[in-house]
């Protein structure tokens, strides 16, 4: 039922699950899954997630690509893949905590980052693009069924919405049941039934390498100027009330050093009496005049205590993504923001 929600109706009369001792294998409307419990009747958590997983993806098989006939020997991704992904769907359907494998984000950073311990030319020396053949692939796993599968989740999920995505994936099963589609038939029905261009989306995810790194490179506080010389007053007060002493004034004050200026009132002259951060009278004046000549809506602005925080971000890793932001306020609420990818569309720097 599942799998027919998000892909196409199921046409053939069964669908028999038989249970054996180990491996899975797929054949039309008939599977093979291992897994027993013990003799005693007992079963470890393992053994029965394994076993509905199992079940879930080799009865799928049934739609990939057993309806949507996809070439499974030249493009694997299109069959362990798209089928690994709707098993994902399915597991989460099944129990909101069930522990899928493959499907996560977090599960696939390990593999998508390369091996850390190579050398800078090296790290990524056992990893090839999804869009590679089969035989080619040295973690075939990884390869063809985790990254495509975790690559969609984020595209439903993350980037495209779960409505739009929905509705153009099962375009894509309908349109291609008892077809032979290829890459580019997936690509361009997602596209074109969704209306969304998405050619920056399998370039990095099918195409290349690359891995998700997006550093803030950069934090920078500001505030709009009032101009009011008494609120400018009791914030240089503040600042200067945060200022780390001064080592050597503090050393002589201690050591009741005589100053010249103490011995010798003479030397003294209003530079050694006034307060350089009191508001002259003046700067007083002229900020009412000034206040005098705006318009209501700019005066309004000014009451206005706004804190403007500026971010500048970087793309390391080179797989353009969406921009996801989490606010967490003085009040301790939190807001998440989702900036569209194209944010990165004229550099790997953005503020």
């Amino acid at each position: 039922k599942t799998y027919s929600k998000f892909t196409a109706d199921y046409i053939y009369p069964v669908a028999i699950s038989v249970h054996t001792d180990r491996i899975g294998m797929e054949y039309p409307m008939i599977c093979f899954n291992g897994g027993r419990p013990e003799k005693d009747g007992t079963y470890s958590e393992r053994s029965k997630y394994g076993m509905i997983g199992v079940i879930t993806h080799e009865v799928g098989h049934n739609f990939f690509p057993m309806i949507i006939n996809s070439d499974e020997r030249q493009w694997t991704w299109m069959d362990e893949g798209l089928n690994t992904f709707v098993q994902y769907l399915t597991e989460q359907e099944w129990d909101k905590d069930y522990p899928s494998w493959r499907g996560k984000p977090r599960n696939i950073v390990d593999y998508m980052k390369g091996d850390p311990n190579a050398t800078p030319d090296k790290v990524k020396a056992r990893i090839e693009p999804i869009m590679t053949n089969s035989e080619s692939l040295q973690q075939f796993g990884n390869n063809a069924y985790g990254k495509p599968c975790t690559a969609l989740n984020i595209l439903r999920e993350t980037v495209m919405g779960r409505e739009l995505f929905d509705h153009a994936f099962k375009t894509y099963c309908d349109r291609w049941k008892f077809k032979h589609p290829t890459p580019a038939d997936f690509f361009r029905t997602m596209e074109d039934a969704s209306g969304v261009d998405l050619d920056w989306f399998w370039r990095g995810w099918f195409y290349t390498t690359d891995h998700v790194d997006i550093e803030l490179a950069d934090l920078r506080y500001k505030r709009m100027d009032p101009r009011d010389p008494l609120l400018a007053e009791k914030e240089k007060r503040g600042d200067k009330s945060r200022e780390v002493p001064d080592l050597s004034r503090q050393r002589n004050i201690d050591a009741n050093l005589s100053f010249v200026v103490d011995r010798d009132p003479s030397t003294k002259d209003f530079y050694n009496s006034y307060d350089p951060l009191t508001a002259t009278e003046r700067e007083v004046a002229a900020y009412e005049k000034w206040k005098k000549g705006l318009k209501p809506e700019e005066l309004a602005l000014l009451n206005v205590d706004l804190h403007l925080y500026e971010l500048s971000f970087k793309n390391i890793g080179g797989l353009v993504m969406p921009l996801i932001l989490e606010w967490e306020y003085a009040d301790g609420t939190k807001e998440v923001e989702r900036i569209p990818a194209e944010i990165w569309r004229i550099s790997d720097e953005i503020s």
